[in-house]
């Protein structure tokens, strides 16, 4: 007989945990107030980048260690995965940056102006160096997320608005709104822009480096661009402020002029769901499991953390990382 699963929340957490339990044959019903996935989530204005090794610049090593299952994962649920690598360059005066970016992610390797033309060529001329990380992937995270949910609801998941629809082990993938119930969870605002931009073109993800404000541009096709992001220790999910919307474009212009003409086209605003160390965490309490703490690694972990879970209740395995909560 099928196990019974109650999962909240439709995010890119609470997704990925219904197909890791379907998969091993549970039946599951999937609760989110809003239903399918759309802006609501925090997941829909991700930059989608599958890239553990970039991450480790700043990140734990089990982030990356991790993250690293996230590319054959996706591509194993329909995902479509661009499997190009990402580009790493810096402006003139902050060269050191790419040697301390090289420095911290062993994969990365150097890249000089012949290989940045054979890759990149509306790069070409501006950078006589860059790293490059090979093994690096992308994907769209709302066609992702929309695959995903269309494919799970044929397979039998049950999708709710009903928050009273509850049966079963809850297995709480809420996010920041996970909040009223896990005091130590934190809001780490993002803001983000789409833009299109037909005089660039790129065929991965790009970092520029920046002491202060690090930018990365992610192509989505047909000259549309997603610029990201910031990171601000706030729980507002909803303003924009004019500062942040500037650096994004003024790094976005740095990294190539074309940019300066480029058409904004959205400018998306929400807020990370983080703990204090910025790590995930599966917590257990008496009457609820809780997936959270994804930070900004959200489509990079969730595979990960959705098998942990699998393997939690279906085989009783402890997960990595298991937090016993005897509230």
């Amino acid at each position: 007989m099928s196990a019974n699963f109650t999962i909240l929340g439709a995010g890119v957490c609470g997704l990925a945990v219904a197909a890791a339990l379907c998969g091993r044959g549970a039946k599951v019903v999937l609760v989110d107030p809003v239903g399918a996935p759309g802006e609501h989530a925090c997941s829909w204005w991700a930059g989608g980048m599958l890239a553990p090794e970039c991450e480790g610049f700043s990140a734990e090593p089990e982030v990356v260690r991790q993250g690293r299952f996230a590319t054959d994962w996706w591509a194993r649920q329909g995902a479509e995965v661009h499997r190009q690598g990402t580009m790493v360059v810096a402006l003139g005066r902050d060269q050191a940056e790419l040697k301390t970016f090289a420095r911290r992610v062993p994969a990365a390797g150097w890249s000089d102006k012949d290989d940045i033309k054979a890759k990149e060529p509306h790069l070409s001329g501006r950078y006589q160096k860059a790293l490059f990380v090979s093994d690096e992937t992308h994907l769209d995270p709302r066609k992702t997320l929309q695959n995903l949910f269309e494919r799970l609801s044929g397979d039998g998941v049950t999708f709710s608005t009903d928050a009273n629809h509850l049966e079963g082990q809850i297995i709480d993938c809420r996010g920041l709104a996970a909040r009223d119930l896990l005091p130590d969870l934190r809001g780490v605002k993002g803001e983000m822009l789409v833009v299109r931009c037909n005089d660039a073109e790129l065929h991965r993800p790009v970092r520029l480096l920046h002491p202060r404000f690090p930018l990365y541009i992610v192509p989505r096709g047909d000259g549309v661009f997603m610029l990201g992001a910031t990171q601000i220790e706030s729980s507002e999910r909803t303003r924009a402020t004019l500062r942040s919307v500037s650096e994004l474009i003024n790094a976005a212009y740095a990294l190539h002029p074309a940019f300066g003409e480029a058409e904004l086209l959205e400018i998306g605003v929400d807020a990370r769901p983080a703990f204090p160390d910025n790590q995930p965490r599966i917590r257990h309490t008496q009457d609820r499991i809780y997936v959270n703490g994804l930070f900004r690694h959200g489509f990079l972990l969730a595979p990960s953390l959705a098998e942990m879970v699998a393997d939690l209740v279906i085989n009783g395995t402890t997960p990595e990382v298991w937090y016993e909560d005897h509230r």
